[in-house]
């Protein structure tokens, strides 16, 4: 099915930026900064100061150090009573800001009316030198403090100057002309940065039985089940169907745990005595630094464990120990891949244990250019603005990108390099509008601006994408373009044939088809993996805020949303189009619609009869041809975020609305009868098209069945005149004759359906004993 092509504003740009990216050569580990723009900073790292005179009355000193470049003007921490204070802070100006020609940086002294000057020092600008990694840092200084006059002052400062580039390693953590406005509890928020996601471990329990259980009630039967809390998950074996002291389960639970192991195993055995009432049994509590690790499908082995009661005597709480034990069976799972992301558009497949990774076959290269038109995020001082970063993830690698302050066109020129262990993996770059500048906590969130996925396996190797993408965020009010991010993405292969060998790989770990998981048990262990790794992450400083990681992640793709199944119908579609313009041409060709056509089709007919050896070399000639063919249509740039394929530009606002609703529903009653009413009517179409796929394959089933005895007879009847005839006659005249009167001339056709047809759809299915 050929969509139309989609809107201008909402399509992929190919750009030119000026970066200098070439041929890869020498070290492929190394990163070059060569898919970003140069930009130029005058670096300024005040290291410290010595024998700082007092000004005060008392003779104290409460020194810091004021570096000022024109209108920019960056301050250190002062330090109270300290007359050799150590700051070791880095500034850095934009090149293209700088409207001055002096340096100033001013030691000065903490007053409560108005701070005295200490000294300063001055440089040139056309003075500083210049410095390009890998060159080593340049090494401070110590500079005399002159007064306004250009005497000498009392006091040294020891300070580095130089010009340099966003590769510098002083750029991530030095203080930026253009956050001025920034207060110190606010930094820490718009610096760049490096996080690793924390290392996951599936933990199977096998629950395989007990032993002497001691139920208060002698006299019934206990209905004994297991308990087993892992941190905030928590799960129950079935109730045992020995009812008696000893009960066996032998059932799984699976679990996810992150590196390092902070909560420990916690096992109960309950027993069900009245309705809603559960009496404990036992208790048995588990490090996970003491379990063992499996790394194939060998078993481990069972242990028991001892319960532990907890009994009241004489109003005293006391721990009763070896009344019962329970029998386990413990691992850590390294064999499988903990899935955190949706398995369509997965960054890693790795599995948990690092001695079963395979080597890598490349380098992923990304360059995070700039943005432009960014919308108004928030409201400040009576008018829109944005503060945007962006965040980049593949694999265990997240990045954060520096904020830009107050800037609807940022450029971040921010480079980063990941290795590649499967080419069949997405990367995805988010951008976010920072709602903490300010320190500020509580119900402040980072706004979502919007992402883009990118494959690697859609990218040519040791090409340079440069492109601009639409920036769409989905809204209950409709989609919405709120700006283009320009990225460069480079992908590296290292071995051409590994990577090529990849291909034939299964593409999760061995461990998921020798034991693999249920669709359910997936679905929930990835909810919790999500849960662990943004609650790490929002651990950090700065930290990786919930709702970004989650909006990376895709925390509720699994969310049921009209717009998506209706895009998911014409996706499918979409795929039997081809088929379905197989069988118009079939149809087209058994009509005489072209009969040059038709009868070059007879011709290649009667050739494949006669020589059916040519069959399926025929067939892989023309896909071949076909391939070569389609090569020079292929696509030139990567895919992107697709509103007409997404539905998203076409869909309804009460569709919408149902999308973005919380779960359980909070909108009024009349609303939800309304789409229950109407998912009941698309239901109800669904559930006659499967009665339908139902009653075709009974009939087949009844062929042989006798349900319909004169049928089942001229069925059996036909099938012994068949295999007589085929016994006697060559395959090849069968199958030309057969051939040849489905391909015969509309002349010799009618209109009514075929006698097979006729005999089929006259044969009972069960339909009829439906209520």
């Amino acid at each position: 099915m050929q969509k139309p092509p989609q809107s201008v504003d909402f399509a992929l740009k190919e750009t030119s930026p000026n970066i200098g990216a070439g041929a890869v050569t020498g070290d492929k580990l190394s990163c070059t900064y060569d898919l970003v723009e140069q930009m130029q900073y005058l670096y300024v790292r005040v290291v410290k100061a010595k024998d700082l005179p007092g000004k005060d009355v008392t003779g104290s000193c409460d020194p810091y150090v004021e570096v000022k470049l024109g209108n920019y003007k960056g301050v250190t921490k002062h330090f109270e009573k300290k007359t050799n204070p150590e700051w070791n802070q880095v500034f850095a100006f934009s090149k293209e800001r700088i409207q001055a020609s002096v340096l100033e940086v001013l030691v000065k002294d903490k007053d409560v009316v108005i701070d005295d000057l200490i000294g300063r020092v001055m440089f040139d600008l056309n003075e500083i030198p210049r410095r390009v990694p890998p060159d080593s840092p340049l090494a401070p200084q110590w500079y005399r403090l002159e007064d306004r006059k250009g005497n000498k002052a009392k006091g040294e400062l020891m300070l580095a100057v130089w010009m340099g580039t966003q590769a510098d390693e002083a750029f991530p953590d030095a203080w930026h002309s253009d956050a001025a406005s920034v207060g110190p509890d606010g930094v820490a928020n718009i610096r760049s940065k490096v996080y690793l996601s924390p290392k996951l471990w599936y933990v199977r329990v096998n629950v395989i039985e007990a032993q002497d259980l001691v139920s208060t009630d002698k006299s019934r039967f206990p209905e004994v089940f297991v308990k087993v809390a892992l941190g905030n998950q928590a799960l129950r074996t079935r109730t045992s169907q020995i009812k008696t002291i000893n009960p066996m389960w032998n059932e799984d639970l699976m679990f996810v745990v992150a590196e390092p192991f902070e909560e420990p195993l916690v096992l109960t055995v309950e027993d069900r005595v009245g309705s809603n009432k559960d009496e404990t049994l036992g208790k048995c509590v588990i490090p996970l630094h003491a379990v063992q690790r499996r790394l194939d499908h060998k078993p481990v082995n069972s242990r028991w464990y001892n319960l532990e009661k907890h009994v009241i005597v004489d109003g005293e709480k006391k721990e009763t120990k070896f009344s019962s034990r329970i029998h386990l069976r413990i691992c850590l799972e390294g064999g499988y891949h903990v899935l955190d992301e949706s398995t369509h558009y997965s960054s890693d497949l790795r599995p948990t244990a690092k001695q079963l990774w395979r080597p890598s076959i490349g380098i992923l290269e990304l360059g995070i250019l700039s943005a432009h038109g960014l919308m108004p995020m928030k409201t400040k001082d009576g008018r829109g603005t944005t503060d945007a970063y962006c965040v980049a993830k593949y694999g265990q690698k997240w990045i954060r990108t520096r904020t830009i302050v107050d800037n609807f066109m940022p450029k971040w020129n921010e480079q980063y390099t990941w290795e590649v262990f499967d080419p069949c993996t997405v990367i995805t770059v988010g951008v976010f509008d920072n709602g903490h500048m300010h320190g500020e906590a509580g119900g402040t969130k980072d706004a979502r601006i919007g992402k883009v996925r990118i494959r690697l396996s859609t990218l040519e190797a040791d090409r340079v994408y440069t492109h601009s993408y639409p920036l769409l965020v989905l809204h209950s009010s409709g989609v919405k373009k709120t700006g283009e991010v320009q990225l460069a993405v480079r992908f590296t292969c290292s071995t051409l044939i590994n990577m090529l060998h990849m291909y034939s790989h299964p593409l999760l770990p061995k461990m998921h088809y020798i034991h693999p998981l249920s669709v359910i048990q997936l679905d929930s262990l990835r909810h919790q993996a999500m849960q662990i790794v943004s609650m790490r992450l929002s651990r950090a400083e700065p930290p990786l805020r919930k709702e970004v990681v989650e909006y990376m992640l895709d925390v509720d793709s699994h969310m049921w949303s009209m717009r998506r199944s209706k895009a998911n119908f014409f996706r499918i579609m979409g795929v039997l189009s081809g088929l379905i313009a197989v069988g118009k041409w079939l149809d087209q060709i058994c009509n005489w619609r072209n009969p040059l056509t038709t009868i070059l089709i007879h011709i290649l007919f009667i050739i494949l009869v006669l020589y059916p050896e040519l069959i399926l070399p025929t067939v892989f000639l023309y896909l071949f041809l076909i391939g070569i063919w389609n090569y020079r249509w292929r696509p030139r740039h990567p895919p992107h975020m697709d509103t007409r394929l997404s539905h998203a530009d076409a869909a309804h606002p009460d569709e919408l609305d149902e999308e973005f609703d919380t779960f359980p529903t909070s909108r009024p009653s009349d609303i939800v009868r309304m789409r229950y009413d109407r998912l009941r009517s698309i239901a109800g179409r669904v559930q006659t098209v499967i009665g339908d796929l139902a009653t075709q394959g009974e009939r087949f089933q009844s062929l042989l069945s006798w349900r319909d005895p004169r049928a089942t007879t001229l069925f059996v009847t036909f099938c012994l005149i068949a295999a007589i005839v085929l016994y006697v006659t060559p395959f090849q005249v069968v199958a030309l004759l057969i051939g040849l009167y489905a391909l015969r001339h509309p002349r010799f056709r009618h209109k009514l359906p075929s006698v097979p047809l006729n005999f089929f759809r006259r044969l009972p299915a069960r339909s009829d004993s439906m209520l």
